[in-house]
């Protein structure tokens, strides 16, 4: 390689190009590190989309390691820096030194295969891939029955169990049906009810299924869940611990005072999501 290059600066240019080559793959890897990285993230954003109440500090183990692997993007993004400031040194050493045209061809890709891996950010990457998980997510819950805020006042709002009847990722809205049958003021006939809701309107319910996929509520946390025989939501607290995720949840809800007390009830485990910031009722 070191014949590629003219005068007395063969064999140092040689040997630089080499250094080169070498940091360029380094490069390469540090893109392929970063990509297995971006997958582990996109798999538990997926779970997190599943059920949004598994976002829990003091209960969810899943945040420790999605913080991990965050840390470790880092990680990765600063040793790609550093590697790209020492691809440049190596560069400002071959210009200076005279290196052939040829060598300056291979360079300048080089530089180009660079420059497209620092504008391809972490968090570019990280926030394009978890939309697109989101989006993806919100179409796969058609045919499932969700929680909705389907009214909302300046004094309260109302949630309902609807069923998923589409997904529409160019508007980002859900169209849900009320399943429970309504009066019409007018003829007193039965009719079911449709609306057109935006993601931030509906929460997933936990899996009937799988147990093991929905988080624990504390004792004394605060839920929306729905009440036994109907198919509103309303905020409840967490009367006592559970002794398996399986079990279902005692909980005592607002505003159901029975002589001067409030009565335990017990509602399903999927049945049950986090309250959503700043509920009223």
């Amino acid at each position: 390689m070191s014949s590629s290059v003219g005068g007395g600066s063969a064999g140092g240019g040689g040997a630089d190009i080499a250094s080169l080559l070498e940091k360029a793959k380094e490069l390469d890897q540090l893109k392929k590190d970063q990509d297995d990285i971006v997958v582990e993230i996109n798999k538990i954003h997926k779970k997190v989309l599943a059920s949004p109440e598994m976002v829990d500090k003091s209960v969810d183990a899943i945040l420790l390691k999605l913080r991990g692997l965050y840390a470790r993007a880092k990680e990765l993004s600063e040793n790609e820096i550093s590697a790209s400031n020492a691809l440049i040194g190596l560069l400002d050493g071959l210009l200076q030194s005279g290196a052939s045209t040829a060598q300056k061809k291979k360079i300048e890709v080089g530089e180009q295969k660079k420059k497209r891996i620092k504008s391809d950010t972490d968090s570019a990457r990280f926030s394009a891939a978890s939309m697109r998980n989101q989006l993806d997510q919100a179409a796969s819950l058609k045919g499932e029955q969700v929680a909705a805020r389907v009214k909302s006042d300046d004094e309260k709002d109302e949630w309902f169990v609807v069923k998923v009847i589409h997904f529409d990722k160019e508007t980002k809205e859900y169209e849900v049906l009320d399943e429970e049958p309504g009066d019409d003021e007018e003829s007193t006939q039965k009719y079911e009810r449709k609306y057109k809701l935006p993601m931030s309107y509906i929460i997933p319910f936990p899996k009937k299924g799988d147990p093991s996929s929905a988080p624990d509520f504390g004792q004394g946390r605060q839920v929306l869940a729905v009440y036994p025989g109907t198919t509103a939501l309303y905020r409840a607290t967490v009367a006592s611990h559970r002794k398996r995720k399986s079990d279902d949840y005692i909980l005592e809800f607002d505003d159901d005072e029975e002589d001067g007390s409030l009565p335990q009830r017990a509602v399903p485990f999927y049945r049950v999501v986090a309250l959503p910031e700043g509920h009223r009722q």
